[in-house]
């Protein structure tokens, strides 16, 4: 696994509109085949709370977030420019990406049942298309996007967003690349996000607000992995933003 810094990658795949559309219809028929409308529980599988494993040791302490590190992965850290705090990061991983999120939430309810309707909204104003979908994480979201390419060809950006209520938490996952529109491309980053640990912390905090997150301390990053990249990180474009 590497840690380290540089431009973000591209986190949605721009295709031509007629492959998208191909692309996307059998993803929501591949995801609802067999499933029932009810959402799973984490139960066993994760993510999980820190108060649900033994120890920390072995993984990437980003703060808010634990990462079980693994072999050709890569972590950036990316952080909004107004404020210079870190707000996400993201996951490459076999040419797809995983951008992760996590939120303070009530003890009594969730969150990404009203998360969903605000991501469609979002994505609407933009021009863009969803489509709710029965997955392994419970009920997900397919996205679209018109975009350009570079030669000023029309086409789509696509992206699927998983969410998972915790124990006063909230964490939101964006897929982009092959991992969007491929079960068998998303396969290790859904592996890597149901191994994900969220730290709440005691504070009290509004729901909704971003959990903190933050760079490695220094040797912090579990071994056999190469020495990360702590420079400035740096912000990429994302689909929506929860406010």
């Amino acid at each position: 696994m590497v840690f380290g810094r540089g431009r973000k990658a591209k986190q949605e795949q721009l295709t031509d509109p007629g492959e998208t559309q191909e692309a996307v219809a059998d993803a929501a028929a591949g995801d609802s085949a067999g499933t029932s409308t009810a959402a799973p529980v984490r139960g066993a599988t994760g993510p999980f709370d820190v108060s649900e494993i033994e120890d920390q040791d072995g993984y990437v302490d980003l703060g808010a977030l634990l990462i079980a590190p693994t072999e050709g992965l890569q972590l950036r850290l990316e952080v909004e420019e107004a404020t210079q705090r870190v707000v996400a990061v993201t996951m490459d991983l076999n040419g797809s990406s995983l951008q992760l999120q996590a939120f303070a939430a009530p003890r009594s309810e969730g969150l990404w049942d009203e998360i969903r309707e605000q991501i469609g909204q979002s994505v609407g104003s933009q021009g863009g298309q969803i489509e709710e979908v029965q997955g392994s994480f419970g009920t997900e979201l397919l996205a679209k996007l018109p975009a350009s390419g570079a030669d000023a060809s029309q086409g789509y950006r696509v992206a699927r967003f998983i969410g998972v209520d915790g124990p006063r938490w909230f964490l939101r996952g964006v897929l982009g690349g092959e991992a969007a529109v491929d079960r068998a491309a998303a396969a290790g980053l859904e592996g890597l996000f149901r191994q994900i640990v969220v730290v709440r912390g005691e504070n009290p905090m509004p729901p909704r607000d971003l959990l903190q997150l933050r760079l490695p301390k220094e040797n912090a990053v579990p071994a056999p992995q190469s020495a990360p990249d702590l420079g400035r990180p740096e912000r990429g474009p994302e689909i929506t933003q929860i406010g």
